[in-house]
């Protein structure tokens, strides 16, 4: 059986050097003959942990979900603010600027959220961690969306892209940074270092001291700094468990998780669960198909 493929656009601005936006989507591509190396990263793995029907859906049908929330673009455009602040331009500026292209975006809103309430947010927030002045980065053009990759056995690879690496009070950690309306728990004591993505982040570098910096969009902004040490046991089990997940995945297994189990319903909140229900009305409204995608329908010839 042949080997299901994808690489990494090789234009991608960190590729060159440039200190710029986030990475761009890796592409799929047809069969062909021969072992070709694919690329994996976190939100892959986690997908086709959660399930592996949605993960060929999404990476190799090439069904997309649809952009509505505005939470999503909103933390896109903070984060790029945040990169402002750290080249000692005036963030808030950049943030209205990021955030002006999406005024007329017909997003979904929270109750009690408008376009003007988000960008005020932000301003709030980018004030506050001024003032707190906790966060070092000391070259953003270089630890700002860093790159790093790892090849797999059998020459697979693995990418990811940390949103920082610097220092929280003095210690020198990757840090991931994250927009919410709600504070993250801070307790029992260790509980961040379970954290799936920071294990990852850690597997990957090598750096056992991780952080999350969370920014809490709320009437009285909020911003968290919390703290955790990955160990290397956990970094070689993530290393184990990403190649036993690639192995699954350049076999072919795309079995359906079902997440019905009442009171815990993961289907209804995928955006793929129209395609599994052959529901048109559910596919048209989540999901847009990439171009070309359909040159992947060799893969419902798959057999083990």
């Amino acid at each position: 059986m042949g080997v299901l493929t994808k690489i990494l656009t090789r234009s991608h601005p960190l590729a060159s050097g440039k200190c710029s936006p986030a990475p761009q989507s890796m592409k799929p591509m047809r069969r062909t003959d021969g072992v070709i190396p694919m690329v994996y990263s976190y939100t892959q793995i986690s997908q086709y942990l959660r399930c592996p029907r949605s993960y060929r859906y999404r990476y190799l049908d090439g069904w997309r979900e649809k952009e509505t929330r505005a939470a999503m673009a909103f933390g896109r455009c903070f984060e790029n603010a945040l990169g402002a602040y750290f080249r000692e331009e005036d963030c808030s500026a950049a943030l209205f600027n990021e955030w002006e292209a999406y005024r007329d975006t017909p997003f979904e809103f929270k109750k009690g959220e408008t376009w003007d309430r988000l960008l005020h947010q932000g301003v709030h927030l980018l004030q506050r961690f001024a003032q707190d002045d906790r966060v070092r980065i000391n070259n953003p053009c270089k630890d700002l969306q860093v790159k790093f990759l790892q090849t797999l056995t059998g020459g697979s690879e693995f990418v990811a892209y940390l949103d920082a690496i610097g220092e929280i009070d003095g210690v020198r950690c990757l840090i991931d940074w994250k927009t919410t309306t709600s504070r993250y728990p801070d307790g029992p004591e260790g509980l961040l270092s379970l954290d799936p993505q920071l294990i990852c982040y850690s597997w990957i570098t090598g750096i056992p001291e991780v952080a999350l910096v969370v920014f809490v969009r709320k009437h009285a902004p909020e911003i968290q700094y919390l703290r955790a040490t990955i160990s290397e046991e956990q970094r070689q089990e993530f290393g184990r468990l990403v190649e036993t997940t690639a192995n699954q995945i350049e076999a072919g297994h795309f079995n359906s998780h079902s997440g019905i189990r009442f009171p815990q319903n993961g289907c209804v909140s995928c955006c793929h669960l129209g395609l599994c229900l052959n529901n048109e009305q559910l596919i048209a409204a989540k999901l847009i198909r990439k171009p070309g995608a359909s040159d992947l329908d060799w893969l419902d010839d798959l057999v083990d």
